[in-house]
């Protein structure tokens, strides 16, 4: 059974879908955790994959979720390991390279925890892990990013707010210490202009998720 979540999309995704045999829901989206969770709810099946739409698995990681799904004495849920792209390449270095996320899990086992970005399954049971991986093809363009990073911001800068994290002066220093980790520390530099652009973007972003963070203290 393929259940997908469509966050009020224009284009024929929709269609496409349904006419694919998919249990087709249109909800706009407050928060990736929240979207994911009630995606879960709708499934029926023993066993819960989890995939964002720029993401691909590849042949080896679908041989491996089929034979744990005849394998009953396995684990309950397992961590797939995640290639990211961005501007049409393989970012390996920069500290997204070794990203292992958990994606395939036994449903009545995981709900996801009430954080709307970076979401993470809470799995109640053993974990493993899977051959094969998933390609993140998370931005082909700039502009692709600088769309997305508004509303990514804005939704890490309230997850801080709600944690109890307030702005300090000491956040305007974020950004060179955000490039140094990635580039030096990490090697983003040795991805390329890929590498060095995401790297510096990552910086920006860490700024603008602060200042959006300060803004909330004024106005509380």
């Amino acid at each position: 059974e393929i259940v997908l979540v469509d966050d009020e999309s224009s284009d024929r995704t929709l269609f496409l879908a349904k006419e694919h045999g998919a249990k087709v829901f249109s909800k706009k989206m407050k928060g990736y955790a929240s979207q994911k969770q009630f995606a879960l709810e709708q499934c029926k099946g023993e066993w819960a994959l989890s995939i964002d739409a720029d993401e691909r698995l590849s042949p080896e990681l679908i041989a491996s979720l089929q034979h744990v799904v005849t394998d009953s004495a396995g684990a309950d849920g397992y961590f797939v390991k995640r290639h990211m792209y961005f501007l049409g390449k393989r970012l390996r270095y920069g500290g997204v390279g070794q990203d292992w996320v958990l994606r395939f899990f036994r449903r009545s086992k995981g709900r996801y925890a009430p954080q709307e970005i970076h979401e993470q399954v809470d799995l109640s049971g053993t974990t493993g892990r899977l051959r094969g991986h998933l390609d993140h093809f998370s931005y082909a363009t700039l502009d692709d990013y600088l769309q997305k990073i508004p509303a990514y911001t804005s939704m890490a800068a309230k997850q801080r707010w709600d944690q109890g994290k307030r702005f300090s002066f000491w956040h305007h220093a974020r950004p060179a210490w955000e490039l140094f980790q990635r580039v030096v520390l990490k090697g983003a530099w040795l991805d390329g202009q890929a590498g060095l652009t995401y790297a510096a973007l990552s910086a920006h972003a860490a700024w603008l998720r602060s200042m959006k963070l300060k803004e909330m203290g004024h106005g509380s």
